[in-house]
């Protein structure tokens, strides 16, 4: 999968599966973001062999991993995480992350709808974000695209600095997400992305 898409203010780019020959410019990505901003990922996103192994299970069909390329570079990357357990086969933890200098673009909406349909083809009816209580930001992105708060489960994980942190977990019912992504763009040229 690949494709071009414009956002409302111009900005062409392009929408894509990751493959083994993006690890350097998703590491390049990865390290031009504020170690604020990476404090708060789940995994240590420098560790090049970690990156390697995620687009593996991506190429493998474990998960669903996409970048926004902004010509040669990476502006993002979102990614569908599957389970392989029976209990939640139905489910998929949704990630987002988008350059500081593309944020409040509409870029994170896009990949957003974009995750969207790639969890509908596999049948996903529950999409889940789990996120550290100081990321607002990420917090309110996802609330507007239909997600609800669940639970903060107090001290439950690390930050990448070694301190505890609430961990926040929302969900959205794949119906409501669509609504919610379905007015965003109401109003505005969404169709060329399509």
């Amino acid at each position: 999968m690949s494709k071009k898409v414009a956002l409302k203010d111009g900005l062409e780019l392009t929408v894509r599966e990751l493959a083994p020959k993006d690890l350097e410019k998703l590491m390049d990505f990865y390290i031009s973001l504020p170690k604020n901003d990476r404090k708060y990922l789940r995994i240590d996103v420098t560790d090049k062999e970690i990156v390697k192994n995620r687009i593996k299970d991506a190429v493998n069909k474990k998960d669903i991993r996409l970048s926004v390329n902004k010509g040669d570079y990476i502006i993002a990357t979102g990614a569908l995480e599957f389970h392989p357990d029976d209990w939640r086969k139905k489910l998929a933890e949704l990630r987002i992350i988008v350059a500081r200098k593309y944020q409040r673009k509409g870029v994170g909406s896009m990949l957003a709808r974009e995750l969207y349909h790639k969890a509908a083809e596999n049948g996903v009816n529950k999409l889940v974000v789990k996120m550290m209580k100081p990321q607002i930001n990420a917090q309110n992105m996802v609330r507007k695209l239909g997600f609800r708060q669940k639970r903060t489960i107090p001290d439950y994980v690390m930050d990448q600095y070694g301190k505890p942190q609430d961990l926040v977990i929302m969900t959205c019912d794949m119906k409501d997400f669509w609504r919610e992504i379905e007015l965003e763009y109401r109003d505005s040229d969404w169709r060329r992305c399509r």
